[in-house]
């Protein structure tokens, strides 16, 4: 039996990476398309007549379904049914959202008599943008199930290895799509005469290889399972999964400090992300191409160092300490948005917050998701990894909607004025952003007190956060 375990598949480095490189590339073009429109906010104002207070609604959709409980029955699905089926699922809902957000961005659904029938009702969003969000719902389902099982499966194929390297790599194969997307989208959109269908189709496009990647993928995981007699039926049944373990979850301090920390950094991060463009445009005067390719470059140190870093909590620990400097860092990069940028509106100053902005962005998760397997049993780890993403979408789905509010209400008549701007083809009105920016800098202090908290429990209690992960 010692011979078998010292056997499996996971114990070959090239099976392994393999398997990581399978899900980390269907990571990665989620994330192309989660940023899709992201640089696009100009353009779909011109081009689809959605107004800032829309686009803030098309952003919170991804999150709608999942925060009305959708998540949770993804962490049960995981726990229950197990990764292969999991993950195909969850492959499956983002390219059938992306095919039906595709479909409402199209120049063919907007001469349709569906569209106009969708006119009709909650006419404060036009029909196409319904039904992009509508879409933008099923993919986002899909994207944050895809999420919480790739982290399950890399707890699974690293266990007692380089985890929090492989976590760090995924996630920076992930937000190299970032980076990606944010060129590449529009570039696309000015090749093809201003048009916000194709980069839509390109990256659709490419969910479908990632489907295609995941399935590769099962076979591998089903061979492992057959190695270690995990999902056989001589499992024990103290080992499987029971809908009252979710009891043990919700009752750890520690489960809810991590939690909420990850709610507030991250809803500081990925909204921003939305509206980051148009924030640089009107802070900057440039084009949207020039601010998205400023912006483009926030992953990259995210991107380089977040492996690194993994690394580093692999072999040295300090996984806490990290949580606490990536909010802090988080904190002075959003108040020099608000406060600095304004009256110093250098491109090289954009940038070098934009990329100091990274750093905090690879501290952050390199110690968080490696942190849940220390505070959580193995058989409940899917569920609590679901009820974490879960949390967090109650915040992503909250906050967009709130700044785009915040921002017409602290520009008053700026939209309507852009809308007359664009029909008399002059230049368009600029957006003041120092509120949204101070309410990101605010969470981020409540993520850095939080931080705090989260270390002085671990030393009181010794969960080993401050710990390495590779076991000698």
């Amino acid at each position: 039996m010692v011979e078998k375990i010292q056997h499996t598949l996971r114990d070959s480095k090239a099976a392994r990476w393999t398997a990581l490189a399978l899900i980390a590339l269907m990571m990665f073009f989620a994330y192309m398309f989660v940023d899709v429109m992201s640089p696009l906010q100009s353009l779909i104002e011109s081009s689809r007549s959605w107004t800032p207070g829309v686009f803030g609604t098309y952003a919170a959709s991804e999150y709608i379904l999942n925060v009305c409980g959708f998540l949770i029955l993804a962490g049960i699905i995981l726990d229950k049914c197990g990764i292969r089926f999991t993950g195909t699922l969850s492959a499956s809902l983002m390219v059938a959202g992306a095919v039906i957000k595709y479909v409402a961005v199209s120049d063919w659904f907007q001469a349709t008599e569906c569209c106009n029938w969708l006119n009709s009702f909650w006419t404060s969003l036009p029909g196409n943008a319904k039904l992009a969000c509508l879409g933008f719902m099923i993919f986002g389902c899909g994207c944050e199930m895809a999420g919480i099982t790739v982290s399950r499966a890399i707890a699974k194929w690293f266990s007692g290895k380089e985890m929090a390297l492989a976590m760090g790599l995924e996630m920076a194969i992930a937000r190299l799509g970032v980076f990606a997307v944010l060129s590449l989208s529009p570039f696309l959109a000015a090749k093809f005469n201003g048009s916000v269908v194709v980069p839509i189709a390109f990256c659709t496009a490419l969910l479908l290889i990632g489907l295609i990647n995941f399935i590769v993928f099962t076979f591998m995981d089903r061979k492992l399972d057959r190695q270690t007699g995990e999902g056989s039926e001589a499992a024990s049944e103290e080992d499987q999964f029971k809908f009252s373990d979710i009891k043990y979850i919700f009752g750890s301090k520690m489960f809810w400090l991590i939690a909420l920390l990850c709610v507030l950094y991250y809803s500081a991060i990925f909204p921003f992300q939305r509206y980051a463009t148009n924030f640089l445009e009107s802070t900057l005067n440039i084009q949207s191409v020039e601010a998205a390719n400023i912006f483009r470059w926030f992953p990259i140190l995210a991107m380089v160092l977040t492996p690194v870093l993994g690394s580093f909590i692999d072999h040295k620990g300090k996984g806490a300490s990290m949580l606490m400097y990536g909010a802090l860092i988080m904190i002075v990069c959003h108040l020099s948005f608000a406060f600095l940028l304004p009256v110093y509106s250098y491109k090289f100053l954009a940038l070098l917050i934009t990329v100091v902005l990274g750093v905090s962005f690879s501290l952050v998760p390199a110690a968080l998701w490696p942190s849940v397997p220390k505070v959580i049993d193995a058989k409940i780890l899917g569920s609590a990894y679901a009820l974490i993403f879960w949390i967090q979408n109650i915040g992503l789905c909250f906050v967009p909607k709130i700044i785009g509010n915040v921002l017409n209400a602290t520009n008053p008549r700026v939209a309507d004025a852009r809308s007359a701007a664009m029909e008399a083809g002059i230049e368009l009105p600029a957006y003041d952003y120092t509120v949204p920016m101070i309410i990101f800098a605010c969470f981020g202090v409540a993520a850095f007190l939080l931080g705090i908290w989260l270390k002085r429990e671990d030393l009181k209690k010794g969960y080993g956060l401050e710990l390495p992960n590779i076991q000698k």
